[in-house]
Parts: structure tokens; C-alpha cells; sequence
């Protein structure tokens, strides 16, 4: 499981911040709810959603450690539980009243396990409100990385790698959460394009991450550069969202 570097992440995911408010908004909350934040990060997005719960909690979980002890450092412990698992195979002491997530769940392997985790982890009634990467997220950007990763140095370690990420389509995933007993539906797609304000600082982190894990550590930083200048000057990202809202049926 890919660890990431926490502080630099607190830094510059002002994107994931921006794209996590449009996720809350279609989050029905009255302020009294336990919410599980599937994927918590630092702690920042987490933060946001305990604005829309004075009088709620939040469980908070995410598979990296670097995520999990900043996020504890910056959560107040009387209001959130924060906790380290993989979502795929996470189980819940109670249910919670709702499920949310921001640009998490495309790091999931197999979406089928993570959609039955996430409706066990619901009261019936319960609501799951996230967003994603989905079908074509990136796509302009992992060309330029894959076309770096063919040259030399890097061939040996990543000419023919597909990466570890899945970039569901709306269809596929309205299926699985069919499949996982969800009701009520939806599934589109959001093109969102991003231009970061510290481009190689933020594809290092968020993008490259599993690339330069591949790399021996001498060759993570020219990489690095080499794809940002592959990219062009300013550097955009070509974001496509998925957003993905369901319930569990019953009351």
C-alpha cells in the first residue's frame, strides 16, 4: 500500500479542497450525524465536513500512515475517530448515518468490494455521496508521463506500466453499486481542469507517486522535472470527476 508524503499533500491539494465543497453540497446533512470520511487525507477535507456537524462525528480513515498521523495531529480527537485501513476491507464498530469521499476511491482496486464495504458500513436509509477520478481522468497527462517513462534512464523501470489507478466509467460504476445493494443511483461525469499553483511539487505528490516508487531515488526528482516539462508551460491537468451519490435502502 502507497504511503504519500502528508505535509506536501496539506500543501497543495487546494484542487481536492475545491472539488470536496461541490461534494458537501450534495451531502444532505442536519448537523447531528456520524459520517464516515472514506479516504480522509490530512485531515483538511475532514475539517470541512465538521463544519456541517456541530453536533455530529466523523470516522476517518485512509489506507496511507502518513495521512492517518497528520490528520490526527490536525482533527480534534472528541469529534472524529481516525483510524488506518484499506477501504476495500474496512468494517465499521457502527454503522454511520452517511458515507463520504473526495478523490479517493479511483485508488481502489476493485470497486466491486469497496461499494459492499461502504453499504455495510451504512444504516438503511444511509446516504453515500462521493467523487472520484473517472473514465478518461488524466489522460492527456499519463501520455507525457508514459512517453518520459520509455526513454532512458527510466525504461527499465516503468516502460510498459499501466499504473494502479481505476478510472471507472459512470455506467460500470452505476452497475457495481447496483450489484451492492445500493438504490437510488447516480453516476456522471465532470471535466474539471486544474492548473496547480506548484506544478512539480503537485505531480509529485499526487500524480507521480506510484511512478516514483518504481524509480531508484536518484532518478524520482529528473523524472519528476522531465514529465512537468514534457507537459508544457502552464501546466494543466486534464481532471475528469466521477460523481457517484447511492443509499441503502430502508428508513
Amino acid at each position: 500500500m502507497r504511503d504519500w508524503d502528508a505535509r506536501t499533500y496539506e500543501r497543495v491539494s487546494t484542487p481536492q479542497a475545491r472539488w470536496a465543497e461541490k461534494v458537501l453540497d450534495r451531502l444532505p446533512l442536519e448537523g447531528s450525524e456520524t459520517v464516515l470520511d472514506a479516504g480522509c487525507g490530512t485531515g483538511r477535507v475532514t475539517k470541512m465536513l465538521l463544519e456541517r456537524l456541530p453536533r455530529g462525528h466523523v470516522v476517518a480513515v485512509d489506507s496511507a500512515p502518513s495521512m492517518v498521523a497528520q490528520a490526527r495531529e490536525a482533527l480534534d480527537p472528541a469529534r472524529t475517530t481516525v483510524f488506518q485501513a484499506d477501504l476495500a476491507e474496512v468494517a465499521l464498530d457502527e454503522p454511520v448515518d452517511a458515507a463520504f469521499s473526495n478523490a479517493v476511491f479511483h485508488w481502489v482496486p476493485d470497486h466491486g468490494a469497496l461499494f459492499a464495504r461502504m453499504f455495510e458500513a451504512l444504516k438503511p436509509g444511509g446516504r453515500l455521496v462521493a467523487q472520484c477520478g473517472g473514465e478518461g481522468n488524466v489522460e492527456r497527462f499519463h501520455r507525457h508521463a508514459e512517453a518520459v517513462g520509455e526513454r532512458e534512464p527510466y525504461a527499465p523501470y516503468l516502460a510498459g506500466w499501466t499504473g494502479p489507478w481505476n478510472f471507472a466509467s459512470p455506467e460500470k460504476t452505476a452497475e457495481r453499486l447496483d450489484a451492492a445493494g445500493f438504490v437510488d443511483v447516480g453516476t456522471s461525469l465532470e471535466p474539471w481542469p486544474v492548473t496547480p499553483e506548484e506544478p512539480l511539487e503537485f505531480v509529485r505528490t499526487v500524480c507521480l507517486g506510484h511512478h516514483l516508487e518504481l524509480l531508484p531515488e536518484e532518478l524520482r526528482g529528473p523524472y519528476a522535472e522531465a514529465v512537468v516539462e514534457e507537459c508544457g508551460s502552464p501546466l494543466e491537468l486534464d481532471y475528469v470527476r466521477l460523481n457517484i451519490s447511492a443509499r441503502r435502502p430502508g428508513v
